[in-house]
């Protein structure tokens, strides 16, 4: 028994289990903010069902079911109930497929309308007065692609799924799956009494941020199948992307309950974020983070800092004078920390911030500003096509080159070195080619120097012409010496990316492994750390979808921003509540919030005026000098 299992219950515990003691079980829906064990509280559910309903489950080859957000998450839920046939631990996406992938035909129709759909789609685009000639070629070319593919289905004898879609191969990506599902569900009564029957308990872990289609779905069998019981667990508060559900609808019967609980935050944040959340849904959480000094439990008090700075050229000075303040002031060096156990993190809106920041702006500017998604959305975490050589080969060897890991680079040369393929080295002098390796790696080294003033392109020229790694074939174009610009998009992000000096890389790879204190406030959902810094700064991150001068009233409303209020649609200043909900939620013990603007006074009398920080607690320049 794991110790989230055995820990004491909340109220919410007991109105979970009461739920699924019933004949038939009641299906819930289960709202929890955030530190409250939410997790816990889905891992509770599950062990209880196996140790009540479980032989019999097992004796009907069924199964609980659990639908989680991440394979993290997936990893964390398993390890705490075990691995048992009785249980079906998934991604939406596994747990889509998995009811899906037996019925071929149903699948090959829909994919067929699919490909039908986005023909329309460009043919419509193509017809348009104002589409120009080179889009109109594009068009042409992806319409007979699509035509193609539309052709050969009819021999794919085998659907999968994959991240991104090949129908021809029959691969379907992630996208299609959550189109998929939800409409056979609601088009095949089969389906659903199959889904019931199989499963008759559907646990939904973050149940805010999941397709909002594949919720009714599971909605429209729990109402025709009413022994079907299906838990949702999540938070609208704590929906930040905008594709997810948000607040679930009840269904006719179901039960709605609260898990008000915050063991994470001290009193200090605990207020800050009673108070965003207030004007939300009004959920006010309660307990928050204790201690226990000579056996007894204290309540920890921990800080909440706020600092209303001009938003000026000095913001990386400001922001370290900050952190040595709050060091100062709470009598931990940890805050000047910049690794990892420092437990600090120094949120920011868009990874352009910490690009700033952390010395890499150039590179992070030319694949992102009027860049195509292929380049722009793999930047976070390196796996953009033109970043790969460098994160998987380059980086790894040249960091091995500097410490002398002679069997790190024999290993990484071996593998991917054209020069060491077994038809090149095949009755040649192995020593030579050994030698000639090692000479370029040290040439690479002296590039990739700290202080190096060459550019990705001198990099990327000198790996080719050494043979060093094989490069994309999608290089070769930009690497020409007079490149042509066939149209392609992304062509001029390609050369501002090879124009950029190579040592950009070296804190980018720090940020991409987390070995800087910088994450955005989108990447730290359902973490938490000892200190928190969120840092504000709409002029820097021009992000549309959010809005703090807004949110926190030092900046006006626009006509749309009212009439989405009048209309009761979602506004900037819903989206922004939650968010910055999130990133005050993180904080175990202290809390900063350091909010760049172009007007300190104004921005101090409205944040006052919102009365989310204590008076005592809104800090100016001044006070960090």
């Amino acid at each position: 028994m794991t110790s989230r299992i055995g820990s004491p219950d909340t109220q919410a515990d007991v109105e979970v289990r009461a739920c699924l003691d019933r004949k038939p079980p009641r299906s819930f829906v289960m709202v929890a903010g955030a530190g409250s064990g939410k997790t816990t509280s889905l891992i509770k559910a599950i062990a209880h069902l196996a140790e009540t309903r479980g032989p019999a489950l097992r004796r009907a080859g069924q199964q609980i079911a659990c639908i989680t957000y991440t394979e993290v998450a997936v990893a964390e839920i398993s390890g705490d109930v075990g691995i048992s046939p009785l249980f079906h631990i998934s991604t939406i996406h596994s747990f889509l497929w998995s009811v899906m992938r037996p019925f071929h035909s149903d699948i090959a129709a829909w994919v067929t309308s699919r490909i039908e759909e986005k023909i329309a789609e460009r043919r419509e685009h193509y017809d348009r007065p104002r589409t120009q000639a080179k889009t109109k070629l594009r068009l042409e070319q992806e319409i007979a692609e699509l035509e193609a593919e539309l052709g050969a289905i009819g021999a794919v004898e085998k659907f999968d799924y994959g991240t991104g879609s090949r129908y021809a191969d029959g691969i379907l990506g992630h996208d299609d799956i959550l189109k998929l599902a939800p409409a056979c569900v609601a088009a095949h009564p089969l389906l659903r009494q199959l889904v019931a029957s199989r499963f008759p308990f559907i646990f939904v872990d973050e149940s805010q941020d999941t397709n909002p289609d594949v919720v009714e779905a599971l909605r429209s069998i729990a109402a025709e199948h009413p022994r079907l019981c299906v838990g949702f667990f999540g938070d609208p508060m704590q929906k930040i992307y905008t594709t997810g559900a948000g607040a679930v609808a009840l269904n006719p019967g179901w039960a709605e309950i609260t898990k008000p609980e915050n063991f994470r935050c001290p009193t200090s944040i605990l207020s800050v974020i009673n108070a965003i959340r207030a004007n939300g849904d009004g959920l006010e959480q309660v307990r928050g983070r204790t201690t226990t000094i000579d056996g007894v439990e204290q309540p920890v008090v921990g800080t909440a800092n706020i600092f209303i700075l001009p938003a000026d050229a000095e913001r990386t000075a400001r922001l370290e004078a900050v952190r040595t303040w709050l060091a100062n002031e709470t009598g931990d060096d940890l805050w000047l920390s910049d690794a990892r156990d420092g437990d600090v993190r120094l949120l920011v809106l868009v990874h352009r911030m910490a690009a700033i920041r952390l010395g890499f702006p150039h590179l992070f500017s030319s694949l992102t500003d009027k860049a195509p998604a292929s380049l722009s959305e793999g930047l976070g975490d390196g796996t953009s096509w033109p970043l790969r050589p460098f994160v998987q080969h380059i980086l790894p060897l040249v960091v091995a080159a500097r410490e002398n890991d002679h069997f790190s680079i024999i290993s990484i040369l071996r593998e991917f070195s054209p020069k060491l393929e077994p038809a090149r080295i095949q009755g040649g002098s192995v020593a030579n080619v050994l030698t000639a390796l090692q000479q370029a790696t040290e040439a690479l080294v002296a590039l990739l120097s700290d202080d190096s003033t060459a550019s990705v392109r001198d990099v990327l020229m000198h790996v080719r012409n050494a043979e060093l790694f094989g490069l994309d074939d999608r290089f070769a174009a930009h690497l020409a010496a007079d490149p042509a610009n066939d149209g392609s998009a992304g062509f001029a992000n390609i050369q501002a990316f090879l124009a950029c000096r190579v040592s950009e890389f070296w804190p980018y790879r720090r940020y991409i492994l987390e070995e800087s204190p910088f994450a955005t406030h989108h990447g730290v959902k359902g973490a938490q750390f000892e200190r928190v810094l969120v840092v504000i700064d709409d002029e820097e991150a021009s992000y549309r979808l959010y809005s703090y001068g807004k949110y926190l009233g030092y900046l006006p409303l626009s006509d749309t921003d009212e009439a989405n209020i009048a209309a009761g649609e979602e506004t900037v200043l819903d989206r922004t509540r939650r968010l910055f909900y999130v990133c005050c939620s993180r904080a175990r013990k202290d809390l900063a919030v350091v909010l760049f603007v172009p007007d300190p006074p104004a921005a101090r009398a409205a944040i006052l005026a919102k009365d989310l920080f204590a008076e005592a607690s809104i800090r100016s320049a001044e006070n960090v000098a």
